[in-house]
């Protein structure tokens, strides 16, 4: 044993020896080219070549290597077989609800594209100094090794990375929570954004939305080829975004539409404050700061810009001449750029600057689409307008299975019956329906009951009122009849004047 820790240290000896020998007889400049020679002979005979993706490039992070890693997390969770240690990272990012897999330090991971094998390999190193850089880098250099037999190489390398771009992003959106967004009057965020946002934890979803189920089905139909969309809208060279207009009377749902329009796409929803925005060109950079696969949002529009009939409003000037708030004073005349206009408005939903990203959704809200603009209605901004309604049959029947948990079967034949006849006539919105529901919620029989009741007295109170309105239209006929009909008799005796005059005092 004494021998052998002998010759160990004449080993090392020799070495340190011949190592300082080389360093002081050849340069450094020597030394590394031959290293780099023997690596070449070394490649040449080898049959692998190897990929580096760094997590820093130069000063920026390596998007590559975001995708990577988020790619190999999924990967490493669902076979763990393939790695070469059973040791793994667990980590949960930022608003996210998912905690993902990672691989530990040099930890190996085998993947299959297209029958071909390929080798990961994590690498973690402590960095040298740091030189002067104008952002913090961290302490440790991270990166991946990817390695692919040279003879697989031309087939696999390029379409396994946009294979790996494709499911990262996918990854990305099912782990990260929906967020909303706002914009307020002069305001940055930390990073300088000029959006706020918190998690989107809303609760709507088409299961849940009182609608009628036709018009569901068409509207989630009509979204889903839209997320799908990518090479219909590129081939035929229109922007991948499209624009919806929600229009009814309030309380009929138009928020949880948009609530369920996020969920089922799993977009972001940025929601535009149009009274805090000053100008054009500051919409147009809000524009800008969106992210893609996102839902830009503009509620109650005919209350934030004056966007009625330009017809109507011939005296008032040209398109670039509408203000903030109807009935505000005009405080944009020539070229000045003092306000957001409705020229503004049409070029941010469908010039130029609309599609400086993809896949957006534009959503305008309004209980009064009478007072909008026609340019603004036109297909190309808003494709398509829904209707918002009153609660009808079918909605009540999702709001009973909201709210009570019923069935057709549960509430009965003749219960069901009493519904309909009087859900359409009542004109009852499926707020005001759910505030039934919610009361009794814990008494399905009382709340069924209370509902028909109060069903049956907006519907009787319509009906009323419509009787009265059509009494007041025969009278008003009947007048107009009676007055035409004196203005004959006495343009016949040559005194009709006359006769219209006396009718009209003894009337009064």
């Amino acid at each position: 044993m004494k021998e052998l820790w002998t010759s160990m240290a004449s080993l090392m000896a020799v070495w340190a020896f011949s190592r300082t020998f080389l360093t002081t007889v050849f340069p450094p400049e020597l030394l590394f080219a031959f290293t780099k020679l023997f690596q070449r002979l070394f490649n040449c005979f080898s049959s692998y070549c190897y990929y580096d993706i760094t997590e820093i490039e130069g000063v920026n992070t390596n998007e590559l290597y975001t995708a990577v890693q988020l790619y190999l997390s999924a990967t490493a969770a669902s076979s763990c077989s393939a790695t070469s240690s059973n040791r793994l990272s667990l980590t949960r990012g930022l608003n996210s609800s998912a905690i993902t897999f990672a691989l530990s330090h040099s930890d190996r991971l085998i993947d299959e594209f297209n029958g071909v094998s390929v080798v990961w390999e994590h690498i973690v190193i402590p960095r040298q100094s740091q030189t002067f850089s104008w952002r913090p880098l961290p302490e440790e250099k991270r990166g991946f090794t990817l390695r692919i037999n040279k003879r697989d190489k031309p087939y696999i390398l390029e379409p396994y990375l946009e294979f790996i771009n494709i499911k990262a992003n996918e990854i990305r959106r099912k782990n990260e929570d929906r967020l909303l967004h706002t914009n307020s009057r002069g305001s940055l965020d930390s990073r300088g954004h000029p959006w706020e946002s918190v998690p989107f934890k809303h609760p709507s979803t088409f299961d849940t939305l009182a609608m009628d189920p036709v018009k569901k089905a068409e509207i989630m139909s009509d979204l889903r080829d839209f997320a799908d969309g990518q090479a219909f809208y590129t081939r035929t060279g229109r922007a991948w975004k499209r624009g919806y207009l929600l229009y009814g009377p309030p309380g009929t749902g138009k928020s949880s539409m948009i609530a369920a329009m996020a969920n089922f796409l799993k977009y972001d929803i940025y929601d535009l404050e149009l009274t805090e925005v000053q100008t054009n060109l500051e919409l147009r950079k809000l524009l800008m700061k969106t992210s893609s696969k996102s839902i830009i949002v503009i509620e109650d529009i005919d209350c934030s810009l004056n966007l009625t009939n330009r017809k109507e409003n011939a005296g008032a000037g040209d398109r670039g001449s509408f203000g903030l708030f109807d009935g505000a004073p005009d405080v944009e005349t020539g070229g000045n750029n003092n306000s957001v206009t409705l020229s503004g408005l049409l070029n941010f939903t469908d010039g130029l600057w609309s599609c400086c990203g993809s896949e957006r959704i534009f959503v305008f809200t309004t209980n009064h689409i009478e007072k909008l603009d026609p340019a603004l209605l036109r297909s190309g901004r808003m494709d398509m307008h829904v209707f918002m309604s009153y609660c009808n049959f079918p909605s009540l029947k999702i709001l009973l299975k909201n709210y009570l948990g019923c069935t057709p079967e549960d509430v009965g034949t003749e219960m069901l019956r009493r519904l309909e006849e009087v859900t359409c006539a009542a004109e009852m919105t499926p707020a005001d329906v759910s505030e039934v529901l919610i009361k009794n919620r814990r008494d399905k029989d009382k709340a069924l009951r209370e509902l028909v009741e109060v069903l049956s007295i907006r519907a009787e109170k319509n009906r009323n009122g419509l009787r009265r309105i059509e009494a007041e239209e025969v009278a008003e006929e009947e007048e107009k009849r009676e007055v035409e009909s004196l203005k004959e008799g006495g343009a016949a005796a040559g005194g009709g004047h006359l006769a219209e005059e006396t009718w009209k005092t003894t009337r009064g």
